[in-house]
């Protein structure tokens, strides 16, 4: 279904594959070996809740897509599928999800985990009909994905010891904030339209610059918790092999985040796309590539 692009999962997949690679790499008292089944499981999972949420969504927003210009000729509301397609492909894509969760059996833990994470991720396309705080709640739906690949991964060591799921918790905050601060950047080029429809969003809530403002302010939380992640330890979490590199690859993280501020400016959201999409994909692809390297070199 070409309304899907799996260019969208790569927000999500770099940082669940780098939870996992944490995960296996770090010293555990349960010991952690590499499956490659597991492997095959978080990518199905992965792939399968990206496209069910985004199909979901797209299905939530039918009407309101219909509405705003931006949006009135994706598949939907211009037609190109029907609404029962877009059904079937939702339920397909759950059907993936919920067999990438049982690769991991017998850890039970992704299974029993797999309707409460399904459920947060489909509540978000209702988000912004209450609340102006949507963005975070997209960041939570995303800040979930290292966290369940490390569960996966880890399984019983994260029963015997709940500190030491702090490691994923501190990249999955990173991912929130860094989510919910791209959000608001691209929710940006809707504020006429959600203000006039009565929809909830930052821009709405504190105009276009008070919106880039705070974007700026949740990337700045998000380098913040990558700094800690190597630290984790020091509160009782594993000890990750992170050296300098790990440290270089945030730094070019905060240049490139530096720059998509710098793209779009309150007067002018022509280039938000180009942030939204271009810089962001750098992020965390780059981030697993450097960290990966990190953790996995002599």
């Amino acid at each position: 279904m070409s309304m899907i692009r799996f260019s969208h999962t790569l927000f999500a997949l770099p940082f669940a594959l780098l939870a996992a690679l944490m995960a296996w790499v770090t010293p555990a008292t349960v010991p952690v070996q590499f499956c490659w089944w597991h492997l095959v499981g978080i990518l199905l999972a992965m792939v399968g809740a990206r496209s069910a949420a985004m199909a979901f969504n797209r299905l939530a927003d039918r009407n309101i897509d219909a509405a705003n210009p931006r949006t009135a000729n994706r598949h939907l509301p211009a037609g190109r599928l029907t609404v029962q397609s877009v059904w079937w492909f939702t339920l397909g894509s759950i059907a993936v999800y919920l067999a990438g969760a049982a690769m991991f059996w017998p850890n039970y833990l992704p299974v029993v985990l797999a309707l409460p994470v399904l459920a947060i991720l489909l509540a978000y396309s209702y988000m912004k009909r209450f609340t102006a705080f949507a963005h975070f709640w997209l960041g939570l739906a995303l800040m979930l994905a290292p966290i369940c690949a490390w569960i996966a991964v880890r399984g019983l060591q994260v029963i015997a010891d709940p500190l030491d799921l702090l490691a994923p918790v501190l990249l999955g905050l990173a991912v929130m904030f860094w989510v919910a601060g791209f959000d608001m950047i691209y929710a940006c080029q809707d504020y006429e339209f959600d203000r006039e429809a009565g929809l909830h969003s930052v821009p709405v809530w504190l105009g276009v610059a008070g919106a880039l403002r705070l974007a700026a302010f949740c990337h700045g939380l998000m380098l913040v918790f990558l700094i800690a992640l190597p630290f984790c330890h020091v509160w009782g979490g594993p000890e990750l092999k992170m050296s300098w590199l790990y440290f270089v690859g945030v730094a070019a993280i905060g240049a490139l985040l530096v720059y998509e501020h710098w793209l779009v400016k309150p007067t002018d959201l022509s280039r938000v796309n180009q942030a939204f999409f271009n810089v962001n994909a750098i992020v965390s692809i780059g981030l697993l590539v450097v960290a990966g390297i990190d953790m996995i070199r002599p």
